[in-house]
């Protein structure tokens, strides 16, 4: 059982849902835990694929999750960011996963629910194929076990290839621009047009889906805060890995993850860093197990009202390097004389550099996975849009 923002997540008892007066519990969950199964890759895991979970885990009570291996991605898709022990950790952090299944099939079947126990699976509404270009939730489909939640708008892992190429600030200031569309372009379009899915469009934050993403707890008496700040650009596995070391700080610690601002982030990173604004990496690390809060657009200084106001009992950092801030200063001078502060070592070393480097470096892989995925998204497009255009004369009659 592990326990995320001071809830527990486990498998819920049919005792817990056997009140009648308990609000969240339907008739048809106070007589059985409903279980839900979602699969896919979970390559480059961003605050998208976190959003379908949390819609999945929302249909029922415990959700399962299945990972596809390596070897089955390269050959249904194209080769993976990610390695498998990576996407499995990074699955696992995320806060309304319940249980994760490794290795799981690419097709998704009957057999498959049935092994696992699980009533129905979700998917957003997108589509899946596999090498041969079959919907591989076509068997749960017509059998009536497969639920839809609605896709994230504005995040894609096509996107994010394109914005990791793009070596200047264009995605931060101006989505239109043509150097940025000129990546963009070599990623997410086909031979043949222009899918829904695969391709690129501008994420806009709400109040709402922080809302979603956020647990609503507060601190507790007996909690230790711990308080982190950085860029966590890019999400990964790196990130997960450091913000475990620093939840096992404590016996019941409250993490509060500071992020800099977008300007802020560039000033001590250059390039094109960020990658994703403030807002994108707000929903990504709010998703994550071992947060309970985040303050957006945290200053780079952690002085003594920021200690003060949030009751700091501790502050941690990694192993990376810390940049001054403008004046040359240390930005940990304060917590430092108060005795607070820990460097901790998660034991991975791994940056959003390391990241780009790989999607660099595999450029040509990558376009041409990203360009095949979407001709046979096209394809299926134009087979739907012929089969309206054949059925609907004989609907109006």
């Amino acid at each position: 059982m592990i326990k995320n923002g001071h809830h527990a997540v486990s498998e819920p008892s049919r005792e817990a849902c056997a009140n009648p007066g308990a609000a969240a519990c339907s008739p048809e969950k106070r007589k059985r835990v409903v279980r839900v199964w979602c699969d896919g890759c979970y390559d480059m895991v961003h605050y998208g694929h976190s959003n379908q979970l949390r819609q999945a885990k929302a249909m029922g009570d415990y959700l399962i999750v299945g990972v596809h291996s390596d070897e089955e991605i390269a050959k249904h898709k194209g080769p993976p960011v990610f390695t498998q022990p990576e996407r499995y950790k990074m699955v696992r952090a995320i806060k309304w996963v319940d249980e994760i299944v490794e290795g799981a099939p690419y097709v998704t079947t009957l057999e498959t629910l049935e092994k696992y126990n699980c009533d129905f699976c979700v998917h957003g509404d997108d589509i899946t194929l596999t090498v041969d270009g079959k919907d591989t939730y076509e068997e749960v489909k017509r059998m009536d076990r497969y639920r839809e939640c609605k896709r994230t708008q504005g995040v894609s892992t096509t996107d994010l290839v394109g914005r990791m190429l793009l070596m200047t600030k264009a995605h931060h200031s101006n989505i239109d621009s043509s150097e940025y569309q000129q990546h963009t372009d070599n990623f997410g379009k086909g031979p043949k047009g222009h899918s829904p899915w695969t391709g690129v469009s501008q994420f806009l934050q709400t109040s709402q889906k922080i809302i979603q993403f956020a647990s609503g707890k507060e601190p507790q008496t007996a909690d230790t805060i711990i308080y982190v700040a950085g860029a966590f650009d890019l999400f990964h596995i790196g990130h997960v890995d450091f913000l475990e070391t620093v939840y096992k700080q404590a016996d019941r610690p409250y993490v509060i993850v500071g992020l800099h601002f977008d300007q802020e982030v560039n000033r001590y990173k250059g390039k094109n860093y960020p990658i994703m604004n403030v807002h994108e990496r707000t929903l990504s690390v709010l998703a994550c197990r071992y947060v309970s809060e985040v303050v957006i657009g945290a200053p780079y200084t952690v002085g003594k009202d920021l200690l003060d106001h949030f009751k700091v009992d501790l502050v941690c950092h990694g192993k990376t390097e810390v940049f001054p801030d403008k004046d040359g200063s240390d930005p940990y001078a304060v917590p430092k004389k108060r005795g607070i502060f820990h460097t901790v070592d998660s034991g991975n070393g791994l940056t959003t550099d390391d990241i780009v480097q790989r999607i660099i470096e595999n450029r040509l892989q990558y376009e041409a996975r990203n360009q095949k995925k979407e001709a046979k998204e096209m394809a299926v497009i134009e087979a739907m849009k012929k089969k309206a255009r054949t059925v609907e004369p004989y609907g109006l009659q």
